[in-house]
C-alpha cells in the first residue's frame, strides 16, 4: 500500500486539516462579527464536534481560544469603527449598518440594563441571541471608551465561545461520525438563536 505524500513528510492527514481549519475558523468568525450574517455559534460548535472526533488532546482548546479570540477581535473592531462614526459628521457605513440592526424596542432595553448594570450586560449580550448589537449600540451611544468595552467583552467572548463549544461537544460525543454531530450542533444553534424572535412573534400575534 503507497503511503499518502504527507504521511512521506512526516504531516498526518488530521494535523493539515488543522493547519487549515484554525486560520479558516478565526477568520471566519471575525467576518462573522463584523457582518452578522455569518453563523458564528454555529461555526465554533461545528468545530468542536470535529475536534471531539480527532485524536490530538489539545484540539478542543484550540478550539475555543481561535473562537474566544477571533469574536474578541471582531468585537473590538467593530466597536472602534462604530466610534469613529459617531465621532464623524456624516457617520459612516459601519454605525449604520449598526443601528439598522438595533431595533428601538431592544436599544431601549439594551440603555436601560446597561444604566443598572454597566460592563456587566456585555457578558449576558453575548449570550442572549440577537442581543450584541442592541447592546454594542447602547454603549456607543453612552460614549463607552474602548477600553472599558474590551473589559467586558472579554468574558462575553470566553461565555460564548464554550457555551457553543459545549453544544458542538454534546453532538459530537452522541454519534460515531462527525458529520450527523455537525447536524444536531448546527440544528441546536439555529433553534437557539431563532427561538427568542418566534416567541415574540406568537406573542405579538397572540396579543
Amino acid at each position: 500500500m503507497l503511503a499518502s505524500p504527507f504521511a512521506a513528510l512526516g504531516v498526518t492527514p488530521e494535523s493539515t486539516q488543522q493547519a487549515v481549519g484554525y486560520p479558516t475558523l478565526f477568520l471566519l468568525i471575525v467576518l462573522g462579527a463584523l457582518v452578522p450574517v455569518v453563523p458564528t455559534g454555529a461555526l465554533v460548535s461545528s468545530a468542536a464536534v470535529v475536534a471531539v472526533h480527532q485524536t490530538a488532546p489539545l484540539s478542543l482548546l484550540m478550539v475555543f481560544g481561535v473562537s474566544a479570540l477571533a469574536a474578541f477581535l471582531g468585537d473590538i473592531a467593530l466597536y472602534w469603527l462604530g466610534r469613529r462614526g459617531m465621532h464623524s459628521k456624516n457617520g459612516s457605513r459601519w454605525l449604520a449598518a449598526i443601528r439598522d440592526r438595533a431595533p428601538e424596542d431592544r436599544l431601549a432595553q439594551a440603555q436601560e440594563k446597561l444604566a443598572d448594570h454597566g460592563v456587566l450586560v456585555l457578558v449576558l449580550s453575548r449570550l442572549v441571541p440577537a442581543g450584541r448589537i442592541p447592546v454594542m449600540l447602547a454603549c456607543l451611544m453612552a460614549k463607552m471608551p474602548l477600553r472599558e468595552f474590551a473589559r467586558g467583552d472579554a468574558p462575553a467572548c470566553l461565555a460564548w465561545a464554550l457555551t457553543y463549544q459545549l453544544i458542538g461537544i454534546l453532538g459530537g460525543s452522541l454519534f460515531k461520525e462527525p458529520w450527523q454531530g455537525v447536524v444536531v450542533a448546527v440544528a441546536l444553534t439555529v433553534l437557539i438563536s431563532t427561538a427568542p424572535a418566534l416567541w415574540r412573534k406568537v406573542r405579538r400575534t397572540v396579543s
